[in-house]
């Protein structure tokens, strides 16, 4: 028996949904973007500044940037993103590739600030414990249920402004935190992972207008 014919305009529908999560053009809820402060898509070359390797490594590898725990290392893989800022806005994709989570970190110039944790059912943004104080622990200040499987491209938009921050993926999930010690200068941005390997991928990065 022959297949019933799909027409084209279906077929067209549902390749761009397929493709439709990785460089998501997703839309900034609590800043207005403005000077563009980078552009990466790791087609070819070395990690130049401002990229730094911390632990682990991290290479660009068939059009995106591969991260892969090191055992020698004894500690999860880090990538830094030296672009100092008070209010900021980020926006990457990324798969998880034999890991179910990562974290993108911020710290200030004391040290971790705070890091939003990501794995394949959940968002938690979380305040990091001052290491100089013996009774400081992390705060948990938000979280939100996802659906972010893994082998598969997401993309991610964080907006930081004062002392509030909110984060948003490509399947609909969203925190919104605020907090008045988030409103310090930043150091960057820094990727933590553990496992086989991460991937990023159309990584930009703006400023945020008065």
């Amino acid at each position: 028996m022959q297949k019933p014919l799909i027409p084209l305009a279906l077929l067209a529908l549902s390749s761009a949904y397929a493709f439709a999560a990785k460089d998501a053009d997703l839309k900034p809820a609590i800043t207005t973007p403005g000077k563009s402060v980078l552009e990466a898509h790791f087609k070819s070359g070395a990690l130049e500044a401002p990229w730094t390797v911390s632990k682990g490594e991290w290479a660009p590898q068939d059009g995106a940037l591969v991260g892969k725990e090191k055992a020698s290392d004894n500690h999860p893989a880090v990538l830094f993103l030296k672009l100092p800022a008070h209010d900021s806005v980020i926006r990457f994709s990324y798969k998880l590739d034999g890991t179910n989570s990562f974290a993108l970190s911020y710290n200030e110039a004391k040290g971790h600030l705070f890091r939003i944790g990501v794995g394949v059912n959940s968002l938690t943004v979380t305040k990091d414990k001052d290491k100089k104080d013996e009774a400081s622990k992390p705060q948990q200040l938000g979280k939100a249920e996802a659906k972010l499987p893994a082998g598969e491209w997401h993309t991610m938009l964080v907006e930081v402004k004062g002392d509030q921050v909110e984060v948003q993926t490509d399947d609909g999930a969203k925190v919104e935190v605020k907090n008045p010690d988030l409103n310090v200068d930043k150091t960057g941005y820094r990727f933590v992972m553990k496992g086989a390997s991460l991937l990023l991928d159309d990584v930009r990065v703006w400023e945020v207008a008065p």
